[in-house]
């Protein structure tokens, strides 16, 4: 059973309840892991905002020249990766040259090296024969412990990588 006085004072409930807070934008200042990385512009609740991402400066409100300064900085490592990428293929060219590529290592039996070659002696070989410098970190070899010719990769970007022959000779 309804009565009209319990529908009105529903309608009256239902009007006094606040609408639920509108999410707040911000721009990032800082990488925020499962949030953004930074210079995205985000949204977030707003006691989130307001209790720990402004005050503890990892993020800013968004405003029209905060925007602008952020979508300049974009443009600007855009244009940067660019010219990463523009060097690493001239890298690329100038590797793929560079044709038997030997490495010395002391020999013992069954031409079995002593030691193994690194990714540090690849990289100090490129270096002498082409002049260019080679981050050992972005050097791939397999396992190397005879004599022989193996093929090292070189990540020389995340978008460009070269192939390398290297000879293990006895010295």
């Amino acid at each position: 059973m309804s009565y009209p006085a319990d529908t009105q004072v529903n309608e009256n409930l239902q009007e006094k309840r606040k609408p639920m807070a509108k999410r707040v934008q911000l721009v990032l200042n800082k990488d925020i892991s499962k949030l953004g990385k930074s210079g995205d512009l985000v949204e977030v609740a707003p006691g989130y905002a307001r209790n720990y991402l402004i005050p503890q400066k990892l993020a800013t409100h968004a405003t029209p020249g905060i925007l602008k300064q952020v979508e300049r900085r974009r443009e600007q490592e855009r244009q940067r990766q660019l010219e990463l990428r523009e060097q690493a293929l001239e890298q690329k060219a100038a590797l793929e040259k560079v044709t038997g590529l030997k490495i010395a290592k002391q020999v013992g039996e069954n031409e079995a090296i002593f030691g193994t070659v690194t990714t540090q002696d690849v990289a100090e070989a490129i270096q002498a024969a082409t002049g260019l410098e080679v981050d050992r970190r972005g050097i791939t070899i397999p396992d190397i412990n005879h004599l022989g010719t193996y093929v090292a990769e070189i990540k020389l970007h995340s978008e460009v990588g070269a192939q390398i022959e290297i000879q293990v000779v006895s010295n």
